[in-house]
């Protein structure tokens, strides 16, 4: 069988066509290596512009279709994979608060326990305390009271009123220092002259 050279020329056609295929095939592998690698969304817009490839060839080409539809796949998988290690370690964030809190809470009972215990002894000593005055005592007591802060009031009062004079006498001084000041200016001009 001789062959012509239309059939060469075909046959050379159609291998330059699968080496473009190939070598676009390739081409999409590589982008698809490095997306997965940057964590990159696949989408088949995204796939061609990185590629160098149409869209067209991605979606009608059975050996490219096959490759995104894989990687998307993958993608999705891993995806899920992510989102399920995230939500381990929120969950194992939120379980260590929840054991912190109750850590806390402990410790807080613990203190409004021994606080209750303290106020009782207080107000158990406090009822001593009563049972040992005398019946009047607790009347004297409060007259007693009421007198010191009558006295306060008075001491108060008196210290006030002595601080005004006090200020006014420091008034008079520094004023009466002026005038005698300026009385012997006035005998050294006359002095003087």
């Amino acid at each position: 069988m001789t062959t012509t050279p239309t059939t060469s020329r075909a046959a050379a056609a159609l291998d330059a066509r699968r080496s473009s295929i190939e070598n676009m095939l390739d081409r999409v592998r590589d982008a698809l290596r490095q997306m997965r690698r940057e964590r990159a969304k696949i989408t088949v817009a995204a796939l061609a512009r990185r590629a160098g490839v149409s869209r067209t060839f991605l979606y009608q080409n059975p050996n490219a279709r096959q490759l995104v539809e894989e990687a998307t796949a993958a993608a999705r998988g891993q995806h899920v994979r992510d989102q399920a290690e995230q939500t381990a370690k929120n969950e194992a964030a939120w379980r260590e608060r929840a054991l912190n809190a109750e850590e806390v809470l402990s410790r807080a009972h613990e203190e409004i326990s021994l606080q209750r215990t303290t106020i009782g002894q207080l107000l158990g000593k406090v009822r001593d305390l009563e049972l040992d005055l005398p019946e009047d005592g607790i009347q004297r007591t409060v007259i007693e009271n009421t007198t010191l802060k009558q006295k306060v009031r008075q001491l108060t009062h008196d210290n006030q009123r002595l601080q005004e004079r006090l200020q006014a006498a420091r008034d008079n001084t520094r004023f009466l220092d002026k005038r005698v000041a300026g009385l012997e200016a006035e005998l050294l001009e006359k002095s003087g002259q």
